[in-house]
């Protein structure tokens, strides 16, 4: 996994945030943890995915750029919503992926 620059946190993993990204990284359980990712395919925005669905040997295994990690789905989504303000008010559009990438891209 790799993990986005300026990743976004809820209340709920700021503390624990170098246990958790050890855990995902070894793919272990934590129940409860829900991570944002830029998706493969380029028509999506977003996609959220339970640490829980991570560690299902059916599960493909890919690597993720995890862009906000968030403790519950609703932390997720309420992280979901403080990136679309975000984007939406410095760049007067909503396409997340875009300037996530660029900001990534930024030294």
């Amino acid at each position: 996994m790799r993990y986005y620059r300026y990743l976004y946190l809820g209340d709920g993993v700021k503390k624990k945030k170098d246990k958790v990204i050890r855990r995902l990284e070894r793919r272990k359980l934590s129940p409860g943890i829900h991570i944002i990712t830029l998706p493969e395919s380029e028509k999506n925005q977003l996609e959220i995915y339970s640490c829980t669905q991570l560690i299902k040997p059916y599960f493909p295994k890919r690597d993720f750029f995890v862009v906000g990690i968030g403790k519950g789905y609703e932390e997720a989504l309420e992280l979901v919503e403080e990136m679309t303000k975000e984007v939406y008010n410095e760049t007067m559009s909503a396409d997340i992926r875009a300037y996530i990438l660029k900001k990534e891209q930024e030294r």
